[in-house]
């Protein structure tokens, strides 16, 4: 994939839009095409990621694992960017994510979504940033179902 392709990719993903021009290009470049068939394993629970995936192509399935009852999520939207966190922080994955169809994403790794951090102050706040807003709406979210629970 060309950097300005990759780079393009990275502009459709709403997450990405904390980054500038340059800084996309940057992650462009570090970053690598994959190629799913149906039914394959892109990161199994457990698995410890090396990036975030950014859905070009195809539709996945996230399932948590350990539980029977939990639905799996699909998602379809070109440009969605699976397993954020793992731009940030080394952990196993508690889900397992797998193609639907052929799939296609482009995945960002860690190392170098770190690196630009570490050379970016402005970047790094603006991504911190991002990720209290989305914990305080994650939080607000949980807040009627600690109601019914203590009830």
């Amino acid at each position: 994939m060309q950097i300005d392709d990759a780079a393009s990719v990275l502009a459709s993903a709403e997450f990405f839009g904390i980054c500038s021009d340059d800084e996309r290009r940057l992650l462009a470049f570090a970053s690598e095409r994959k190629r799913y068939q149906p039914g394959a394993v892109i990161s199994a629970s457990g698995d410890v990621a090396t990036g975030a995936h950014v859905l070009i192509l195809g539709a996945v399935s996230i399932k948590a694992e350990g539980s029977s009852k939990a639905p799996s999520h699909i998602v379809t939207q070109h440009g969605a960017v699976i397993g954020v966190s793992a731009l940030m922080i080394e952990r196993p994955r508690s889900v397992t994510i797998t193609a639907v169809e052929f799939t296609e994403t482009l995945l960002v790794p860690r190392n170098a979504f770190r690196k630009l951090l570490n050379a970016s102050p402005e970047l790094a706040a603006r991504t911190a940033e991002r990720t209290r807003r989305e914990l305080i709406e994650f939080m607000s979210a949980l807040a009627p179902l600690g109601k019914k629970i203590n009830k």
